[in-house]
Formats: C-alpha cells, sequence, structure tokens
C-alpha cells in the first residue's frame, strides 16, 4: 500500500460510486489514517477533473502523518530518545507517507464536516482542532466548515464516533446547510 495507491482506489471507487448513483450525493467519510486518504482524493478531484465531492466528514482527523505520529501517545515513550525524529519521523517521509490533510483542506471547496471525540487516545483532539482552524482560515465560505467534537463523558475514544446515535442527525444538519 501507498500514498498514492489509496488515493487512486477512492478515485475509482468515486466514479464506480458515481456511474450508479444518479444525482445522489457523494461524500468521502475517513476515519483515522483513512482522513488523509479522504482529503488527498477530494483534492485531486477538485484540481485534475475540476470536480467537487459533495462533502468531506473527517472522523478522528490529524494534520499530516508527521505530526501524528509525533503526537500519538504510544510514542511518548521514543520522543526524549536522540534519533526519533530521523528514525520513525524522516522514514515515513523517505517511504512517500505524507497524508497532509493541513494542506488539502486549504484547498477544498466542498464542505468539510471535522468529528473527534475529547477522548481519544490514538490521535489527540489538538490536531483536530488544529486542522478544522486551518480549513477555517483558508475556506473563503466560513460555514462550509464545521468542528463537532463528543465529551469524554461518551466514551467514544477512537473508534466509536459512528456509534452516537445523534451522528446521523448531526451529519444529515451539516449537510442541508451546505
Amino acid at each position: 500500500p501507498s500514498e498514492s495507491g489509496f488515493t487512486t482506489d477512492v478515485l475509482a471507487l468515486y466514479d464506480w460510486v458515481k456511474a450508479r448513483s444518479g444525482n445522489s450525493s457523494i461524500l468521502f467519510w475517513g476515519h483515522s489514517l483513512g482522513t488523509g486518504v479522504a482529503t488527498n482524493a477530494a483534492r485531486k478531484l477538485q484540481e485534475e477533473r475540476g470536480v467537487q465531492v459533495d462533502a468531506v466528514v473527517l472522523e478522528s482527523p490529524y494534520t499530516n502523518i508527521r505530526e501524528a505520529a509525533a503526537n500519538i501517545p504510544i510514542t511518548k515513550i521514543y520522543r526524549q530518545f536522540p534519533g526519533f525524529e530521523s528514525l520513525i519521523l524522516d522514514s515515513m517521509a523517505r517511504a512517500g507517507m505524507f497524508f497532509r490533510s493541513d494542506e488539502n483542506v486549504k484547498v477544498l471547496g466542498c464542505p468539510l464536516l471535522i468529528l473527534h471525540a475529547e477522548d481519544d487516545g490514538v490521535l489527540p483532539p489538538k490536531l483536530g482542532r488544529k486542522l478544522y482552524e486551518t480549513a477555517h482560515k483558508a475556506y473563503r465560505d466560513k460555514s462550509k466548515v464545521k468542528f463537532i467534537t463528543f465529551p469524554e463523558k461518551l466514551g467514544l475514544g477512537h473508534d466509536y464516533i459512528s456509534f452516537n446515535p445523534e451522528l446521523p442527525a448531526l451529519v444529515k444538519d451539516f449537510l442541508n446547510k451546505k
């Protein structure tokens, strides 16, 4: 798997769905690592084909893979050692893994919904917030960008936002405002 391969796969899936969906809306929904794939595909679709996906929803996102790797809790003990940056962070870049959602959202024009749980133990909510701030600053129409956080007391963590019974109504409300 590669970053460009993931993006190519999503665009092929988009073409397949678009050919069969009639006038239905199509949105990209990415979770965790998939948020980088979703923003890559949305940007590529926009820049190379002049087509905007109807919306992008990012669940438990990060800004870019380098910053994500530097902030995930499991790396905390290793960050203090010399060579962490070159061994771990730079190795991803050498492998062509960037997933620059922070750069992608600066050029997107489609509605963008960012979802993050305050008790996310894998990707800190500060990364989702930072991504939102980057997008909000870049978007001409600020109403197209929204950030929803889920309180810690719900216990949604990194993987369970989709289990929240209020989620369908929140997404529908956002999409109806675009």
